[in-house]
């Protein structure tokens, strides 16, 4: 799908001089020639004083679409922000391109909360970021009432959806904005939202009118790749031996427990990782977070309580151990990986287990049964997206109503699983299902209904008296391991449901029936899921000290840019620590990596490089030349 704008009769017209000075404000303040996509379009919309309501994957821009049109309006952007951690680094990187930007939340102290305040009645100020709960306040809505805004930004738009992965209660409260200031235009934006959440966006914001933008939500920089799981560690150590080592990433485990074992692992074979769960202590969160977010090559290992609204740029990886419980929160999670466009991987160990936990977890909700009921589907397309043996790719924009084409990016494009005429092995596999519940009354597990398929005796089995039914053993020869991988295509395809009660229960679905009754073939992978690509050599002496030279590899520098790269990212380095702001606040390695291709002699030079916006040019610019040209 191309980028779209929907509800084009809500389009409003643009003003003679908008286009020019929202141009003007994208080249002086961030140094970037042009608008990609459909930034254009959403910046005069706003600028006009439209509503806007903006799905675009992360990495795609989604802050410039209400930071320039802050700076075009006149009065102050109010950017609602669920992210309280991360606020500081998003005005550290709006200061740094010399926007007056600020922020209100409960970090800040008394006097400190006082002079924001003033200076937003005095007009001081171009963009203030709010927690909220913090706007909510009777105190913060009077202070904007005071005040001359110029729109509001509601960022992570989706939290305001209870059918989403991320919902957050004080989401609700907003609708107060159009309440109390129907006159100031207001854009919501999120990277992921299937229909049934835009829907929820507008109504609960009070959007009916807005213009909606709708990008591509392909990220084609990312490879995806998922795994049988079979010693997840082991496989995820494997993982990041090779060009991923000394690289920033992001491991998602579904428990705390998972979390600090897989920490404490990756230091053990001389990872910098860090854990990351809600059982931390908050000053231990926020250093671990602050570290991964100012230094180079940290892994957070972490639940998903980490990484919503992560701007850092050079994660090269996001791994999951664990399934998703959905489409969605793999879109979201995977999609922290490669915001600068450079190549990155999104991997994920998967097994039944995972479906078992994650439907336990959906049953055992306090939800609705409508609740539970969307929950369920929404793991069952998750499954699907694990057990496909096309292009997962295709797959991921379909789920979010996006046709395309195999992308040659991902495991099963690369190296597509073989396929085999399965349906003897199902007929066989589903029979025994059937079978032990008719003698037992109830299902058993995958495990369980397995060791009967291959005529395994154990102590349970003849106890049982299970070595007795018509399907005990018919399925000897094939392997434990082929069956599991038939068990999980089985699932996915909606044959078999594994229910949480005892311990994960198989049961036969209506859709087994014609099966049974051999009125339907059943063709699978062969090898269930597609293999991770092992790295192929060994890793270069400077990649296994952990500095490595794969992002200038990444880049396709040269040998000479390459070093003249090496010295940027050494001097931006001591800056970012001298200014105490991570390093990509100061300049992405994209924006390093055109100054080494061009090596400009002169600030004339260094101007036209995109990223170097006036105030980075006056602040930095000496420097880097002199970082270029140091011996």
């Amino acid at each position: 799908m191309n980028d779209i704008a929907l509800n084009d009769s809500a389009l409003r017209p643009v003003p003679p001089g908008i286009e020019a000075a929202a141009l003007d404000a994208l080249r002086r303040v961030w140094g970037y020639p042009a608008f990609r996509g459909l930034q254009q379009s959403i910046v005069e919309h706003v600028s006009a004083g439209g509503d806007a309501l903006v799905l675009m994957p992360t990495g795609a821009g989604k802050s410039l679409c209400y930071q320039v049109p802050s700076l075009v309006r006149a009065g102050t952007g109010v950017v609602v922000s669920p992210l309280i951690a991360l606020m500081q680094d998003q005005v550290d990187a709006l200061r740094e391109n010399g926007v007056r930007a600020e922020y209100l939340n409960s970090t800040l102290s008394m006097d400190d909360a006082r002079r924001v305040e003033r200076a937003m009645r005095a007009g001081e100020i171009d963009l203030l970021y709010v927690a909220p709960e913090r706007l909510l306040t009777e105190r913060c809505l009077e202070l904007l009432e005071q005040s001359r805004l110029a729109l509001f930004a509601i960022d992570e738009a989706h939290c305001v959806s209870q059918w989403g992965h991320d919902f957050r209660p004080e989401y609700l409260g907003l609708s107060v904005l159009h309440e109390r200031f129907p006159q100031v235009p207001r854009v919501a934006l999120t990277a992921t939202a299937d229909p049934q959440t835009r829907r929820e966006i507008r109504e609960r914001l009070a959007l009916d009118d807005a213009r909606e933008f709708v990008s591509s939500f392909d990220r084609p920089n990312i490879r995806y790749t998922i795994v049988e799981k079979d010693e997840p560690r082991r496989q995820l150590l494997a993982l990041l031996s090779g060009e991923l080592r000394g690289q920033a990433g992001i491991v998602y485990c579904a428990t705390r427990k998972r979390v600090e074992e897989t920490a404490q692992g990756l230091r053990d074979h001389g990872y910098d990782a860090l854990p990351y769960h809600a059982g931390l202590p908050a000053d231990v969160r926020a250093a671990n977070q602050s570290r991964f977010l100012r230094e180079d090559g940290v892994v957070m290992v972490a639940t998903v309580a980490f990484g919503m609204g992560i701007d850092k740029p050079d994660v090269r990886f996001v791994a999951h151990l664990d399934m998703p419980k959905s489409v969605e929160g793999y879109y979201q999670e995977t999609g922290r990986a490669g915001r600068d466009g450079l190549p990155s991987q999104a991997w994920m160990a998967y097994g039944l287990q995972d479906v078992v936990n994650n439907r336990r977890q959906i049953d055992e909700s306090e939800g609705s049964d409508d609740y539970k009921r969307v929950s369920r589907g929404k793991l069952d397309a998750m499954v699907g997206m694990a057990e496909a043996d096309g292009c997962r790719r295709v797959l991921l924009l379909r789920y979010f109503g996006e046709a395309s084409q195999p992308c040659g990016n991902c495991d099963n494009c690369l190296h597509p699983p073989e396929r085999w005429d399965a349906t003897e092995a199902a007929r066989k596999l589903l029979s025994c299902i059937y079978r032990i519940r008719q003698a037992s009354g109830f299902g058993y597990g995958a495990h369980y209904v397995i060791g009967v398929l291959r005529g395994d005796r154990d102590e349970k089995v003849l106890e049982r008296r299970h070595d007795q039914l018509s399907t005990f053993g018919i399925g000897a020869d094939i392997d434990a391991r082929t069956w599991h991988a038939v068990l999980r295509q089985l699932v996915a395809r909606g044959l078999v449901e594994v229910a949480h009660e005892r311990y994960g229960a198989l049961e036969l679905t209506e859709a087994a029936a014609p099966v049974l009754r051999g009125q339907e073939q059943v063709m699978l992978a062969k090898a269930g899921l597609a293999r991770a690509e092992r790295p192929k050599g060994g890793r270069s002496r400077r990649a296994a000290a952990g500095g490595g030279d794969a992002p200038s590899v990444a880049l396709g520098l040269d040998t000479e840019s390459a070093e003249r790269f090496a010295k940027l990212r050494a001097w931006r380095l001591a800056a970012a620590r001298e200014h105490g702001v991570p390093p990509y606040v100061i300049f992405h390695d994209a924006h390093l990596a055109e100054i080494a291709r061009r090596d400009p002699a002169d600030l004339d030079d260094l101007h036209g490089v995109p990223g170097v916006g006036a105030a980075k040019l006056e602040r930095y610019g000496e420097a880097v030349i002199a970082a270029l040209h140091a011996d």
